[in-house]
């Protein structure tokens, strides 16, 4: 296979995980909002945050109240990582790439991008924006699940495996960085909604469910960092995500270069310990910063091995 179209591949996963994800964090976001009493003001502010758009945000020159931050992560061009870029840059790659993707996964992504195009301006407004999230979240999924069922299991889907896993280490990492400790720290008020804001943790991740019937166990903060980063069955646990990146390296030309960064990560993980990250003023976001780095130095051991002349 081109590294080119190996590349496209890596990516075209990446970007639908995305914009699914960034779906779910919105609607649960929310949610958040409304079970917090009054007088507590999270505001639209660490959604940039966990997206990693808050310089774009900035860049463009806007307040961040409700309107503006959901119609930039939903609908503006200028966010690389918006609903409507990632589904732009997953359609592009499907165009380029149809002889490795099943037909049936191209036209469910089209319907998709028309969907978000027709009517994401509209659905800015609290009216309309659950329903049509839901649309987004639906309308990826059927394009992964149509992928899994249709793909044949070559080189090609390895590396789509590769980039939605990817992804969503990188995306639960960044929840967890930015709900679990960097905003419970900048507003005290918020302490004794902890557990409401773990339980945000879980939803933000469609967790909540698999979280009650494994850990068995009310909601706290130890036992949801255990169980998304350390769980090996959740499919959207770092430990999950790494362990799937792992599992295609015997399908893909050998490279010491990732396995040692898929290595050195998840050991990073396994080690942890949960109550002593807790119990230290900046521990926890210290720690989320050293797996972003390690996500961060596998994406690029993946493109020098595979992608890069």
């Amino acid at each position: 296979m081109l590294s080119r179209v190996a590349d496209n591949l890596y990516w075209f996963g990446r970007y639908v995980q995305r914009a699914e994800n960034t779906a779910r964090l919105i609607n649960v976001h929310a949610n958040l909002l409304l079970d917090l009493p009054r007088n507590v003001t999270v505001g639209w502010a660490p959604l940039l945050e966990i997206t990693g758009a808050d310089a774009a945000f900035r860049a463009a020159g806007g307040q961040a109240t409700e309107d503006n931050v959901v119609r930039f992560t939903l609908m503006d061009e200028r966010n690389s990582g918006s609903i409507f870029s990632s589904l732009n840059y997953a359609r592009e790659i499907a165009r380029v790439s149809r002889d490795c993707l099943p037909r049936e996964a191209w036209e469910r992504l089209n319907d998709l991008y028309l969907f978000v195009q027709e009517r994401g301006e509209r659905s800015v407004t609290r009216a309309r924006r659950q329903d049509f999230l839901q649309g987004v979240i639906n309308g990826a999924m059927t394009t992964v699940g149509v992928l899994t069922s249709n793909m044949s299991r070559d080189v090609g889907f390895q590396f789509l495996r590769m980039g939605t896993n990817l992804e969503q280490a990188d995306m639960t990492t960044r929840i967890l960085d930015v709900r679990s400790s960097r905003l419970f720290q900048a507003d005290a008020s918020l302490t004794p909604f902890d557990n409401i804001q773990w339980m945000s943790v879980l939803k933000s991740l469609t967790a909540y469910q698999m979280y009650r019937r494994h850990v068995r166990a009310r909601v706290n903060g130890p036992g949801v960092l255990r169980f998304l980063l350390q769980d090996r069955q959740f499919p959207r646990s770092v430990s999950f995500a790494l362990a799937t990146i792992g599992s295609t390296m015997p399908f893909l030309p050998p490279s010491r270069k990732v396995e040692r960064a898929i290595e050195r990560t998840k050991a990073l993980i396994a080690d942890a310990n949960i109550g002593s990250l807790l119990s230290q003023p900046d521990g926890l976001a210290l720690f989320m910063d050293e797996i972003q780095v390690g996500l961060g130095q596998l994406d690029d051991a993946i493109a020098e091995s595979y992608f890069r002349s």
